[in-house]
């Protein structure tokens, strides 16, 4: 059951999405644990037009800073690095996941709290703006549910 709830908020979310080249589809905020300053954000986002589109900033109104990041392995450890941009080619689509390519907010001025949904703004290096709309969920309840579980 809450597998599809989410899949309805995501293709809900998805739809005030796909304006321009840049649709972005899948999209969730990671909504904050108590204490924490920080959350990510993640998505698929696909390049529909015929050219490649490079995203170099992010903007929201939940963080005092937003960055495009990255997980790296740096001797075995895993640390999260910001990273200049994100390209996609034409055509292409780029997941934006735990443990890989995400948006950072960090310095939250409050918490994320599931069942919500923040606005996030993607800036490419042309200027161009993509607003997308986030459904604020609780990725621990999600690595619990599994396909098909009865709730």
């Amino acid at each position: 059951m809450l597998t599809k709830f989410l899949a309805t908020i995501a293709t809900i979310s998805a739809l005030a999405a796909n304006a321009g080249p840049l649709i972005a589809t899948d999209v969730i905020a990671r909504a904050s644990v108590p204490g924490a300053a920080n959350s990510a954000a993640f998505m698929t986002l696909t390049n529909h037009s015929d050219a490649s589109l490079r995203l170099v900033a992010v903007e929201t109104a939940v963080a005092r800073r937003n960055e495009l990041h990255t997980h790296l392995n740096d001797n075995g450890v895993m640390r999260m690095r910001q990273v200049d941009g994100i390209s996609i080619a034409a055509g292409d689509s780029v997941v934006l996941k735990p443990g890989g390519l995400h948006v950072m907010l960090m310095g939250l001025n409050a918490p994320l709290v599931a069942g919500t949904a923040i606005d996030i703004v993607l800036i490419d290096e042309q200027g161009g703006r993509y607003p997308i709309n986030a459904p604020v969920v609780d990725i621990r309840k999600m690595k619990h549910a599994k396909p098909g579980a009865k709730h």
